[in-house]
């Protein structure tokens, strides 16, 4: 066949190839495009010759994929497989790819790298696992291994081989890509490392739903697991702290005035079931909170606001529940996205302190009547001391009648602190100055020595102290110059309540008989003038002594006082 024969056909097989074609010289100018790469690229035929090739895009000496431009401007991946040349001319065979294949291409390999993932390729015809140098790196595999699935089961965890073939069986089955987390040990030195494996099945060519291989790509996320797991458990550490403070966690969205409460502690101290719902700003503030408390709170928010500090703040609110008003104190700080922003969001914690302000109401108090109490009772022990140096005829009488006053305010003291609301029973009081006189029971009837009789009265500590120490006195009294001074005497002690005063009247009395004859006392001793004057004065009491012959008398009309509620530790 001639030279010429020769150059027709060529030139009929350029015209007509499938693919586009482009031939330029070494200078780097389009000599000839065929028609199919003018179509491809939107320009009319013979439009790109004597143009320079750097107007399409760039080229490489091997095959690859570049973006070349067409002629509206738009770009267009394409397949540039370039001829041997031939003296100053080369031909390159040009194709559009599509963009699956352009994600596959060398270059982005790279990219697939940097992000820490290696590509793995498991053929079912041979049973072999492909690595790519990054893949066999993660499993700690020489670069360009190939090694069996078996092989790779024996690096896995135990208990993970079954979990794993379940769950990528299931997505075979159902031909859709799976995703899992593993633990297994690197074979080159047997540290365990934590992995996420994707793949995806490839079927068969005859169209069949049996897959003939599996890709996929696998990542090292050890650290991110490990940093996953401190997360986890530091959440529940304070998910247990919390709950062991009592504490409620909250979220307020400050767009659109959401809140979402973290835990059921948060529902308890509201008194709300979830389904309830959480409580938004507008809401607390308008509905909720105490009206007293809502100036302060809004002004605690702005402050946290304005100075970008700790929002603390406390408040009165009704109890959805059972309508109580509790008490909280709420602690948050608000988050914002940038510096001189304003806040997203609130998040904050609330405990309900009710019982622990009441505690400190009642110390105050508690406190205060400590004080109160000691002050009449160093009171009381210096009128002692002083009436009873006044009244004595000896240091031995001194001490005697000192130390038994003393002891009987000690008794009265003992008494209050055995009750948990700081009372003091009236019986208890005479009891126990009266016992070492009874010689039998202390309320029996008939020729009882020692006859006591009348309802349960509880005594304030401040009757209790004043009423204590005039038994004592009625008692030694009558010990050494009354009834209790001979076998044959007796004490008749009774006492009722009456109405009148704040929480009832005291009617006691104290009547003697069998002693010897009595006669009204020739001076006032101590405890003629305790039993006058600290009666009168302390307790506000009503006293008449009588003094017939047949024996002393004493009745009191003493007004009780109301107890505060608040100082009794079991409301």
């Amino acid at each position: 066949m001639s030279d010429v024969a020769d150059a027709h056909l060529h030139a009929i097989a350029f015209a007509q190839a499938p693919v586009g074609l482009l031939v330029v010289d070494g200078a780097g100018l389009i000599r000839d495009a065929n028609p199919t790469l003018c179509h491809l690229l939107g320009y009319a035929a013979g439009a790109l010759n004597g143009r320079a090739l750097s107007v399409l895009g760039a080229v490489a000496q091997r095959v690859c994929i570049r973006r070349w431009l067409r002629a509206d401007g738009t770009g267009l991946d394409v397949r540039i497989r370039p001829a041997p040349a031939r003296g100053d001319f080369q031909v390159l065979a040009v194709e559009a790819v599509d963009p699956d294949e352009v994600a596959r291409a060398d270059e982005n390999r790279a990219a697939l790298t940097a992000a820490g993932l290696g590509e793995w390729r498991y053929d079912f015809g041979d049973g072999q696992v492909v690595l790519s140098r990054r893949a066999a790196h993660i499993l700690g595999h020489a670069p360009g291994a190939t090694v069996t699935w078996a092989a790779l089961q024996a690096a896995l965890e135990p208990g993970e081989t079954a979990r794993i073939r379940a769950q990528v069986r299931a997505s075979l089955r159902d031909t859709r890509p799976f995703a899992l987390e593993c633990r297994l040990r690197r074979d080159s030195d047997g540290v365990a490392i934590n992995a996420e494996v994707r793949g995806q099945a490839i079927l068969g060519p005859d169209g069949g739903r049996r897959p003939v291989a599996v890709v996929g790509v696998i990542e090292d996320i050890t650290t991110r697991v490990e940093g996953r797991n401190a997360l986890r458990a530091g959440e529940q550490r304070l998910r247990i702290a919390t709950a062991l403070a009592e504490l409620g966690i909250f979220e307020w969205h400050m767009l659109d005035d959401q809140a979402i409460w973290e835990n059921e502690r948060m529902f308890a101290i509201f008194g709300r079931a979830p389904s309830d719902g959480a409580l938004g700003k507008r809401e607390f503030l308008d509905a909720v909170l105490h009206p007293e408390d809502r100036p302060a709170f809004r002004a605690a928010i702005t402050r946290a606001l304005r100075e970008d500090s700790v929002l603390e703040a406390t408040g009165r609110i009704r109890r959805l529940g059972d309508g109580a008003w509790r008490t909280l104190d709420f602690a948050g700080r608000f988050e914002r996205d940038a510096p001189h922003r304003l806040p997203r969001r609130l998040i904050g914690v609330v405990a309900d302190v009710t019982e622990r302000r009441l505690a400190e109401e009642r110390q105050t108090l508690l406190i205060r009547e400590l004080h109160h109490r000691v002050k009449n009772t160093l009171a009381t022990v210096q009128a002692i001391v002083g009436s009873t140096a006044r009244t004595a005829s000896s240091i031995e009488s001194f001490y005697e009648a000192f130390v038994g006053r003393i002891m009987s305010l000690a008794h009265t003291h003992s008494v209050l602190t055995e009750d948990t609301w700081q009372t003091a029973s009236l019986r208890n009081l005479l009891v126990n100055e009266l016992k070492p006189y009874a010689e039998g029971v202390l309320d029996g009837e008939g020729d009882a020595r020692i006859q006591l009789a009348g309802p349960s009265v509880d005594l304030s500590s401040e009757l209790a102290v004043p009423i204590g120490m005039a038994i004592h006195e009625l008692t030694t009294n009558a010990a050494k110059y009354g009834a209790l001074s001979t076998r044959d005497g007796r004490v008749a002690i009774t006492w009722d309540l009456r109405p009148g005063g704040p929480a009832g009247t005291l009617h006691f009395t104290w009547v003697e008989r069998g002693g010897p004859t009595v006669s009204p006392p020739k001076r006032q001793g101590f405890g003629s003038r305790l039993l006058q004057r600290v009666l009168t004065a302390q307790v506000r009491a009503e006293v008449t002594m009588e003094y017939p012959p047949d024996g002393f008398c004493l009745t009191m009309l003493a007004p009780l006082l109301v107890r505060n509620d608040a100082l009794n530790p079991l409301a």
